[in-house]
């Protein structure tokens, strides 16, 4: 009787119910982890590649390596102008000294880096030519003072299509006649040392030719497109009596004043200029 009444006092049991969350991915057996180590170790091999190719370039290799990851100057560099010395101006950031009337301004010549799209071995062979070529062209325009001058009015230019040469002209300067396509003396001198030059190299060619914005005479026969192209036109006459095959010119055009060397001032004279690019 005692062991039935204690029995019917006391509380039951307690029950313990013990509840499991399975999670998927967690603690230790998650793929987070692997990620981030991907990504670390992507890095190291991207640092330990560039600390290789600083070891095992030259100057010349890096730079090349540098500017083909730069290729973002292109329009700059084609609309860029020349800067004094001797046929000097392919600088980074060379402003041009021409001699120029009061009033007009200088302009800020950016150059696109060498072989932005090719590899290093080919910038390197393409520099290689341009400093040909202006060594060729020293030591023709050196044989007398006069020549000496016409220099800062050359600029050889590395371009993505080539070596462009540009003639530009300036207050103390022209390549033709006032509105025509008759070279002066000096431009035709200038053109023989060019040609020269151009003949024993490769590649195609292609003559553009630009004016100023002056306008025209009210009732005359010409325009600005018509001189632009007639004057990259004798350009290609005169290389050729120099001795330029005259199959390897590819393209002869004028784009009048649609493509300013000093947009600000349209009427600036060194918007007049004569490009020859001599294509890959």
């Amino acid at each position: 009787m005692a062991a039935a009444k204690r029995g019917r006092n006391d509380l039951p049991p307690p029950v313990i119910v013990k509840k499991v969350v399975l999670a998927e991915g967690g603690g230790h057996h998650g793929g987070a982890w692997k990620v981030a180590y991907a990504d670390f170790v992507t890095a190291m091999m991207a640092f330990f590649l560039l600390l290789w190719l600083l070891g095992a370039t030259e100057e010349n290799q890096r730079k090349g390596l540098a500017d083909y990851f730069t290729p973002t100057l292109v329009k700059l560099r084609e609309e860029s102008a020349g800067s004094d010395g001797m046929l000097g101006g392919d600088s980074i950031v060379s402003a041009d000294n021409y001699p120029h009337r009061a009033g007009q301004t200088g302009t800020l010549s950016l150059t696109i880096p060498r072989d932005a799209t090719g590899g290093v071995k080919e910038g390197a062979t393409r520099q290689k030519t341009i400093e040909a070529m202006r060594k060729r062209l020293e030591e023709k325009l050196s044989a007398t003072e006069r020549l000496q001058r016409l220099t800062r009015q050359i600029r050889l230019v590395d371009t993505t299509e080539g070596i462009r040469i540009d003639l530009v002209d300036d207050a103390d300067f022209s390549m033709f006649q006032l509105g025509t396509t008759v070279l002066t003396q000096e431009a035709s001198q200038l053109l023989d040392a060019i040609g020269t030059t151009v003949a024993p190299q490769n590649g195609g060619l292609t003559i553009r030719g630009h004016t100023d914005a002056l306008p025209w005479k009210k009732g005359g026969v010409g325009n600005n497109w018509s001189l632009s192209a007639g004057r990259a036109e004798a350009t290609r006459q005169a290389l050729i009596r120099q001795g330029v095959d005259p199959e390897r010119f590819r393209r002869i055009e004028g784009v009048a004043d649609r493509e300013l060397l000093v947009k600000d001032h349209p009427e600036d004279p060194r918007n007049r200029r004569i490009s020859i690019l001599m294509m890959n």
